[in-house]
């Protein structure tokens, strides 16, 4: 518990980010216009969990002085990614059909975690943090 109240302190609107990730994540989505785009969901994948681990990443990098790799690398690209797969999994095992857990979605959270991982590497070592 004090681990969690030390991540909410140290990284608030990250932590906000992540809960709005699982609010909506389990919500019944209006129908609109956009859902006739081709790939939209795998689009707005993408770029919530590439707004969200970057500014995990954003945190970070304002409150450490040199990255620490593992540990960044841990909670700023596996957990995100895992968190993602658990994620598909409720939805399909617990929402009584009125979201489905798609695999192609985890690929799609993978994509915008990577490039966020990607885009913290380049601003580590742009800082001289790497």
């Amino acid at each position: 518990m004090k681990y969690l109240y030390h991540l909410i302190i140290k990284y608030p609107l990250s932590c906000l980010l992540i809960v709005v990730i699982w609010y909506l994540c389990f919500f019944t989505p209006p129908e609109t216009k956009l859902n006739e785009v081709d790939y939209i969901d795998k689009w707005t994948h993408i770029v919530m969990y590439l707004g969200t681990c970057s500014v995990i990443w954003i945190e970070y990098l304002k409150r450490h002085t040199k990255v620490e790799w593992t540990k960044a690398i841990l909670l700023a690209w596996l957990a995100p990614i895992l968190m993602s797969g658990l994620i598909e999994l409720l939805q399909a095992h617990c929402t009584n059909g009125r979201r489905s857990g798609e695999w192609l979605d985890v690929a799609a959270n993978s994509i915008g975690v990577t490039l966020a991982l990607v885009i913290g590497i380049l601003v580590a070592r742009y800082h001289g943090k790497a």
